[in-house]
């Protein structure tokens, strides 16, 4: 059976916690090269996983022949190294959020496109279990007409766990162009438009830097969205949740509500009109501590889609939907205006 050769773009705390150890753990996939700017950090990693090592992306694309390439860089280069790799013949999966900016993330589908490899954009929040019920009662109707929504992704923020803690690029705007909103917002964005299986048409966004200091990002934003049949709700992102994390989301309907990952015992609790309360041990979500990030089921269905030839659930035309909310809520956050996303 063929092995699928793999090269790592960017060996800080995502790719040591996630993307590594995903892909050394796919019986399917070989690390065979390593890049960081940071030359230990890039020899560690190659030593740990047996691949060579590269401080220069561009020169591993051009000496390295690999099938799969996983973009683990700061926001700013998800595009520019993206296509690069596409160009190259690699199939690329690319951390979130996928770009920059709508044209940004418009170049990187055509390159996909041309080149024929597959592009997948890494939103982990599909693959958690309790989110794949939760769409799947919502869409057997078992809940009826769906009205509202909140959903929330909040924690101390990146300097607990990036390999350059309060020096990171995630607080710099030339780097990461936007802060909480482009780390934890743009995976709920893409959680609620997977959960309803609707597109939203407008965003009012109110996106602040009110907690930390010596940052030139947000670090707190609320956001009010509104979907195609009317659904309406809130989407929270924060690096201020200092106590303790939340990745919760509720839906409210006509025959009940749904409790997912809000629950201390339970990942989904299903309330009915009724009275019925069904509670589901699904598993814990996967989360920035240590030892929570074995397996978020990005890296194998990535390798999946390229090993059978099938268009990954986060391609770069999903991808680029998720990214357009965000960038939606901080034109409305800059404005003080509705947004329209159509």
């Amino acid at each position: 059976m063929m092995t699928l050769k793999t090269a790592i773009i960017g060996c800080g705390s995502i790719a040591q916690n996630r993307h590594l150890v995903e892909y050394r753990n796919n019986e399917e996939t070989e690390i065979t090269a390593v890049c960081d700017i940071a030359e230990d950090r890039a020899a560690i990693a190659g030593q740990i996983y047996g691949a060579k090592t590269y401080t220069d992306y561009e020169e591993l694309l051009n000496k390295e022949e690999v099938d799969l390439v996983s973009v683990c860089l700061p926001n700013y280069l998800h595009a520019p190294v993206s296509i690069a790799a596409l160009e190259a013949g690699a199939n690329v999966l690319c951390e979130k959020p996928m770009a920059t900016s709508s044209e940004e993330a418009k170049r990187m589908i055509e390159a996909a496109e041309k080149s024929g490899k597959k592009l997948m954009i890494a939103h982990n929040q599909r693959f958690v279990k309790s989110h794949q019920k939760a769409r799947e009662i919502i869409q057997s109707g078992e809940l009826g007409k769906i009205y509202s929504f909140r959903t929330t992704f909040g924690h101390g923020g990146p300097e607990g766990w990036s390999a350059d803690g309060a020096d990171s690029w995630f607080f710099k705007k030339d780097e990461a162009f936007i802060g909480a909103m482009g780390d934890l917002g743009v995976h709920k964005a893409d959680l609620i438009r997977y959960m309803l299986g609707e597109e939203f048409t407008d965003v009012a966004g109110f996106v602040e830097n009110n907690a930390k200091e010596n940052i030139t990002v947000d670090d707190n934003a609320v956001c009010m969205l509104r979907s195609d049949s009317g659904i309406l709700g809130t989407l929270t992102a924060s690096w201020a949740y200092n106590t303790a994390e939340d990745n919760s989301t509720v839906i409210y309907a006509e025959k009940g509500m749904l409790r997912i990952e809000d629950d201390p015992d339970y990942s989904l609790v299903a309330t009915f009109t009724n009275g019925d309360v069904v509670n589901y041990q699904l598993g814990n979500i996967q989360s920035n501590e240590e030892g929570g990030q074995t397996n978020t089921g990005v890296i194998d269905h990535f390798v999946e889609s390229v090993m059978n030839d099938t268009t990954p659930l986060i391609d770069g035309h999903e991808g680029k939907k998720s990214l357009e909310i965000i960038l939606g809520a901080l034109e409305s956050g800059q404005t003080r205006k509705i947004q329209s996303l159509k």
